[in-house]
């Protein structure tokens, strides 16, 4: 059986008989950061919600905008947009992804939710991580997608890259206007890259230590020729007690249809959809 059908067949299984409410959106005050949310809903979600954190750079829709409608049909997908990122407007303090997962936590707290299961993307992963690190009771799976947890999970030169750092120079275009699809403020852009440089800069490791104190269920995925490493992804799925582990063709997101990714026709978002899916239903 062809790719093509597997895609087809997985796809139709897990949709037939699907719908969604009709998405919300809204701001919440946590930790003095005025932070944006939406709310997809499937009319039968039996699941817990499942919180869904963007990358760098990016927001809700240039992450996730491929693959959430799909998701929506069979779970309520919380999706947020953390601090100087999208429609949450930075303040004065710095990033992290420490900082990040406490707001995160504020946020379900105020939306009076106890348990979810959490995907992130990128720096997304890496704030899934601190989530299960610093509130471990919140979590019921992991879904970590192009997950950086220590420095060496990039590339290298990977880090070099940040010195003298420009918007012009170094932010791809199509995160530029997706940024400002969501808040048309060149300063806010401005200040969203500046933060994540510097939070990028500033990265340190989380320890092997802390990643195998994590107990809920996870499942690594990767790009095979992206700047994370496969064989940070290897190690972080090894190091982690409960893990699985996929690898995929393409770049960094390209599997989920991120923004930035060349084949906008690609099937592999469906696949890797139903991959996720099957994982949280298990």
């Amino acid at each position: 059986m062809n790719l093509k059908l597997i895609v087809v067949l997985l796809t139709l299984f897990l949709l037939a008989g699907c719908t969604t409410n009709p998405p919300q959106s809204g701001y919440a005050s946590v930790n003095g950061l005025r932070m944006y949310y939406e709310i997809h809903s499937a009319s039968n979600a039996t699941q817990p919600p499942l919180v869904l954190l963007h990358g760098g750079g990016s927001t809700i829709v240039s992450t996730y905008g491929r693959i959430l409608p799909e998701l929506a049909k069979t779970h309520r997908v919380i999706a947020v947009e953390s601090q100087a990122h999208g429609h949450t407007a930075d303040i004065d303090r710095p990033t992290s992804a420490q900082q990040d997962a406490d707001d995160v936590a504020a946020l379900l707290k105020e939306l009076q939710v106890e348990t979810a299961d959490f995907m992130g993307f990128s720096n997304g992963g890496t704030d899934c991580l601190q989530i299960a690190i610093r509130h471990p009771q919140l979590v019921h799976k992991l879904v970590l997608l192009s997950t950086p947890a220590k420095r060496d999970s990039f590339q290298p030169g990977f880090f070099e890259g940040f010195q003298n750092a420009s918007l012009e120079k170094m932010m791809p275009q199509p995160l530029k206007e997706a940024y400002l699809r969501a808040n048309p403020d060149p300063k806010g852009l401005q200040a969203m890259f500046d933060r994540d440089v510097a939070r990028m800069i500033a990265f340190k490791d989380i320890s092997d230590a802390e990643i195998k104190g994590i107990a809920s269920p996870a499942f690594v995925i990767n790009g095979e020729a992206e700047v994370v490493r496969v064989e940070s992804a290897l190690a972080l799925a090894r190091t982690l007690p409960h893990a699985k582990l996929a690898i995929l063709p393409g770049g960094h997101g390209d599997y989920i249809g991120e923004i930035c990714a060349p084949d906008k026709n690609s099937k592999i978002p469906l696949l890797v959809t139903a991959m996720i899916e099957e994982f949280l239903m298990q």
